[in-house]
């Protein structure tokens, strides 16, 4: 696989750096999930992943991790500023040691700033980034599209992309860098259409065409209680969208007048509730006028586009999981499918493979710097 041969560290955390992690697994990368002593995982993200278990507070725990680093292309830290400062494993230090090692620091606030030592979560670095504030239906508050615009988008992929960009550099250089990824930025910078093309959002929010405002833009309830999603901007859609309906576009003027909207949504909106969404389904499949159902998650691997595809495979708990995107023609992406790594259980393999002694590793766990849940078969 493309990510062959790098060497990941990953210290656990919560959202952003899983997803971070998962991603240059799934494309090759060797990735060290660094949990806590007698923690529990909840990390879901984790396929492809190794698990050791090290007491970062003992200084046998900060010597391990030093010399991991030492061997290793990437670390991943999840911590407030200065946490790892206070640990002795700080970029300063672990550059010093192995200066081709990229070392990135996602946070939310980011490194420096007054905001930087704030606790946070998902909704607030994007109110924090302006983006949370232009996700909004007329009328009502601002809702966060779950946690995926900051922990995914902004975080984990943004990082993951920092990474690979650090790496790329490095064949030419020779040094690591560290990279300051924080989830306000990287949910602004993955959000930079709606501030670059305020002429699409003239309105306060809700009151635009891309933000559910326009009869042609938007989700429709079905006869079922399911939906359909229409997506008819362009005029030769929108004909094709009515037409299928059996609506005569003629009776609500011009598509981009806004003030036509009121009266054509509630006349489309009246109509689809009439069909089922298979129905619907049906009736827009030789039209290109850019409706598709809304597939709930349990759905998606058998819709025939997806399935064709292989755009999901079926875990050991019998899930849907999206399969890694892009696809790369000579070295595709191939996720782990085997059972989620536990805790601590490969702290002895990884360790002799870093060049560790077997008695270098009796000496860590006595002293509780170190755990392995399998390392007493195998000492």
């Amino acid at each position: 696989m493309a990510l062959t041969g790098v060497r990941v560290l990953e210290l656990a955390g919560l959202a952003p750096v899983p997803f971070a992690g998962m991603v240059l697994a799934d494309f090759g990368a060797s990735v060290i999930r660094v949990d806590k002593l007698g923690s529990f995982s909840m990390d879901t993200m984790c396929r492809g992943k190794r698990s050791i278990s090290i007491d970062l507070k003992r200084k046998g725990g900060q010597t391990t991790l030093r010399r991991l680093s030492s061997k290793s292309d990437v670390l991943i830290e999840p911590f407030r500023p200065g946490v790892m400062e206070k640990l002795g494993l700080g970029p300063d230090a672990l550059l010093k040691d192995n200066p081709r090692l990229v070392y990135v620091r996602l946070s939310g606030f980011g490194q420096t700033g007054p905001y930087r030592m704030k606790a946070g979560h998902d909704i607030n670095y994007i109110a924090t980034s302006g983006v949370l504030s232009m996700l909004r239906r007329k009328g009502q508050n601002p809702t966060a599209p779950v946690n995926l615009v900051a922990d995914f988008a902004g975080g984990g992929l943004v990082a993951a992309f920092g990474v690979l960009s650090a790496l790329y550099e490095r064949e030419k250089s020779g040094k690591g860098q560290v990279i300051d990824a924080n989830m306000v930025e990287g949910s602004a910078y993955v959000s930079s259409f709606l501030f670059t093309q305020r002429n699409l959002f003239p309105n306060p929010p809700g009151e635009n065409m891309l933000d559910t405002a326009a009869p042609f833009y938007d989700t429709f309830r079905t006869k079922d209680d399911k939906f359909v999603s229409v997506g008819a901007i362009e005029s030769k859609f929108y004909l094709d969208f009515l037409k299928g309906l059996q609506l005569d576009p003629d009776k609500f003027g011009a598509q981009l007048d806004n003030d036509n909207w009121p009266k054509a949504k509630q006349a489309i909106a009246a109509k689809i509730s009439q069909f089922t969404r298979a129905e619907l389904t049906e009736m827009f499949k030789g039209l290109d006028a850019c409706v598709m159902p809304v597939l709930e998650r349990d759905e998606v691997a058998e819709d025939p586009h997806n399935r064709e595809r292989g755009s999901f495979f079926t875990d050991d708990e019998g899930m849907h999981i999206p399969n890694p995107a892009p696809r790369l023609s000579r070295t595709p992406a191939k996720p782990h499918k085997g059972p989620k790594p536990q805790v601590g259980e490969s702290t002895f393999n990884v360790l002799r493979e870093y060049g560790f002694t077997n008695k270098e590793i009796t000496e860590l766990i006595a002293e509780k710097s170190i755990m392995d849940s399998s390392a007493r078969s195998r000492l």
